[in-house]
């Protein structure tokens, strides 16, 4: 099993940084983090955050690209309904000439009342406009409607369902599933039978919620500071646009000791042994690929985030190196 790392950009209010240099900064993080061997970087997509997360992850992408020469490169998740599919084409095929074949397009159907609005997009129409833009892209490449060229001659698409239906329509595509959720590994098979494709050909690829360090109660307290910023402001914006009231402020301590896989509902917590287990656990018996973690959460400090980078790939992922199915990772890196 590969890990790879996590990034969303946040610039948390509580904890303000100069906007460039956190750029700077995790670009900087990226390059390490390939000298280390980190096998993925993984980049997420919002609008109208207060605290500036990631707007256009294809353009970072395409930043990460141009500093590393190995790692893969991925989105989890472009909001797909949000983009024209030929934008979503063509910066695809950018990202993955600079980075010589490198990219991984993960795509969700996003949530938020406001960044429909923003865009002038049907919220209601979300899941049907992911499910089109998928078989727009495949066309669009497969007919050269677009120019440059991908790399890639198949771009690896991945779909960011959590729930059975949705991992059940990824397996009719044919593409892969954005989650590491075991459970949804058979509605996802079930979905490639009905779909025509083989069920092994089934692959899985998801974010843990989580952070590893060699001393847990040591930095428990200014983890779980983080984490409840990261956890309260998602669920505030969950409702922003709607009529439901604000959620009440989480109790870290609680979403710690949670036992579930659940988004948002369970932080993965403890020394490299203690969360390859839960992972290794959590995963069983899914075609899992690869998982990643933010390396910094809610606004994190420049040196914390540096060390869980360094925890990631030096101490978390050579025991999950362990976890391998016995098939061929995402793809095979290039250069």
């Amino acid at each position: 099993m590969n890990v790879g790392i996590y990034f969303d950009l946040r610039n948390a209010p509580p904890w303000p940084q100069d906007p460039a240099r956190l750029y700077g900064f995790t670009l900087e993080l990226c390059e390490e983090a390939e000298h280390l061997g980190t096998h993925s970087v993984w980049l997420s997509e919002h609008h109208l955050f207060d605290d500036g997360y990631l707007p256009q992850p294809l353009t970072f992408a395409a930043a990460v690209a141009a500093r590393t020469r190995h790692t893969r490169i991925g989105t989890a998740v472009l909001l797909a309904p949000l983009h024209h599919p030929v934008e979503i084409a063509e910066q695809v095929a950018v990202v993955d000439l600079v980075s010589d074949g490198r990219l991984e397009l993960g795509l969700g159907a996003g949530y938020r009342a406001p960044e429909f609005e923003l865009m002038g997009v049907d919220l209601a129409q979300r899941y049907r406009l992911t499910d089109t833009r998928v078989a727009e892209l495949r066309a669009i490449w497969a007919e050269g409607r677009v120019t440059p060229a991908p790399v890639q001659p198949r771009i690896p698409i991945w779909l960011g369902y959590q729930g059975p239906q949705g991992a059940r329509r990824a397996g009719r595509m044919g593409e892969g599933l954005l989650s590491a959720t075991a459970a949804l590994s058979e509605p996802y098979a079930e979905g490639l039978r009905e779909g025509g494709h083989d069920p092994e050909s089934g692959r899985m690829a998801g974010s843990f919620q989580g952070f590893v360090t060699d001393d847990p109660e040591r930095d428990w307290p200014e983890v779980s500071r983080h984490l409840a910023y990261q956890l309260d402001s998602y669920r505030r914006y969950m409702v922003e646009g709607t009529d439901a009231p604000v959620p009440r402020p989480v109790d870290p301590e609680r979403v710690r000791a949670r036992d579930s896989d659940a988004p948002l509902a369970s932080f993965v917590y403890g020394t490299p042994d203690e969360v390859a287990n839960t992972v290794r656990a959590r995963t069983a018996g899914a075609p899992v690929e690869t998982v990643f973690f933010w390396v910094s959460i809610g606004g994190m400090s420049e040196a914390m985030s540096r060390q869980h980078m360094e925890t990631l790939c030096t101490r978390l992922a050579p025991l999950l190196a362990d976890s391998s199915l016995g098939e061929p990772s995402i793809s095979a890196p290039r250069g």
